[in-house]
Parts: C-alpha cells; sequence; structure tokens
C-alpha cells in the first residue's frame, strides 16, 4: 500500500512538471511574438504567466521535499524526485528570461527597429527547439533526444555571436541607436541562457535515465 501511494505522488509530480514544460513553451512563443509584433499586451502576460509557473513551481518543490521527507525514496526513486527538484529550477529560470525579453520588448514603446533582426528570430526558433527538445526527451525518456539538445546549443552560440558582432558594429555606425541597440544585444543574451538552461534540462534528463550525469557533478 505504502509503495502504490508514494508512485501515485510521484506520478502526481511527473504530470506537473509536465504543464510547467508546457507553460514554459508557451512563455518563450509569446514573449517571441510579442518582441515581433510589438505587441505590448501581449508582453504583459508573459509576466502574467510567469507569475502561474512561480507558483507551480513552489507547488512541485513541496510535492517533492514532502515525499522524501514522508516516504525515505530509495536510490532509483530518489534519483527521479532529485531530477524534478532540480528541472524546475532551470525551467522557472527559463520563464524569467522569457519575461525579460518581454520587458525589454515594452521599453522599445513606439520606437522602429532598426532592422528586420533575422538573427534574433533565428536565435529564438533554436532556443524554443532545445526547450521542447529537452522537455520531450523527459517525458519519453529518450537518452538520444536529450543528448541533442547540447549539439543543438552550439546553432544557438554561433548566432548568438553573429548577432553581438553585428549589433555592436551597428553602433559605430549609428550612434544615436545606442540605446536600442544595447536592449537588442540583452534579448539575444536572454536567447542564448535559455539555450543553456534547456542544456541543463537534458543533462537532468540523462542523469534520471542513467544515474551518471554528464558533467559528473554531486548530486
Amino acid at each position: 500500500m505504502r509503495r502504490a501511494n508514494y508512485e501515485k505522488e510521484l506520478q502526481a509530480i511527473f504530470d506537473k512538471l509536465v504543464v510547467m514544460c508546457r507553460m514554459i513553451e508557451v512563455s518563450i512563443e509569446k514573449c517571441v511574438a510579442a518582441l515581433m509584433e510589438r505587441d505590448f499586451d501581449l508582453a504583459q502576460e508573459v509576466y502574467e504567466h510567469n507569475q502561474e509557473i512561480s507558483n507551480l513551481e513552489k507547488d512541485i518543490e513541496q510535492a517533492c521535499l514532502r515525499l522524501i521527507v514522508m516516504e525515505q525514496p530509495m536510490a532509483s526513486d530518489f534519483r527521479e524526485v532529485t531530477t524534478a527538484l532540480k528541472m524546475i529550477t532551470e525551467l522557472e529560470r527559463i520563464g524569467d528570461n522569457a519575461w525579460d525579453i518581454a520587458e525589454l520588448t515594452m521599453q522599445f514603446k513606439s520606437e522602429q527597429y532598426l532592422s528586420k533582426m533575422e538573427q534574433i528570430p533565428q536565435m529564438a526558433t533554436v532556443a524554443i527547439q532545445m526547450v521542447k527538445d529537452s522537455v520531450q526527451s523527459y517525458i519519453n525518456r529518450d537518452i538520444a533526444l536529450a543528448r541533442s539538445v547540447e549539439v543543438t546549443d552550439d546553432k544557438l552560440d554561433l548566432l548568438f555571436n553573429q548577432t553581438t558582432d553585428d549589433l555592436i558594429a551597428q553602433i559605430k555606425q549609428k550612434p544615436g541607436k545606442t540605446r536600442q541597440i544595447v536592449r537588442l544585444l540583452m534579448i539575444a543574451k536572454y536567447f542564448e541562457r535559455i539555450g543553456d538552461h534547456a542544456v541543463n534540462v537534458s543533462e537532468w534528463v540523462e542523469y534520471s535515465i542513467t544515474g551518471i550525469h554528464p558533467k559528473r557533478i554531486d548530486v
């Protein structure tokens, strides 16, 4: 009976974590749409959505800690709970980054963008895919997909470096637009950070499957 109760509570944690993952995906997609469409109402929605994500993170954290204290899980089960605790931290940070992008978007107000910003949307597309792949690898326990996220991160890093170089060059050409360019640089950096957090999620997925963290850190 005790084991059945434990598995029921662990499944409830998994279900909530999947919901949190989906909410994160929606937040990123909304912040990108707000940026590209100059939709400040949508940017505000990202803030409200992020509050819900933070509340869910606290709920999952409490459920994990309660399970550890009350049920004293064995090693393999403890690994699942540890993974959930680590993942919600990374996911919550992704949600924060999405809000950071939305907040910067609102600061542009009616100011026209310098260019079509082709590279930043490309960064956004890659970052969103990384988050989705890391989440899907957890849901399906797909270690190959989890490991592919770090490979994709190389592509995101390359785009970030190209974007940074281009924007810095524009500061020299258009010194009157320096404030806007700095905001765009910050947005690019937040997308790069989202990719880093997605990699961290995928590494915890690998740990949950194999019991070995790819970076061999203490857990």
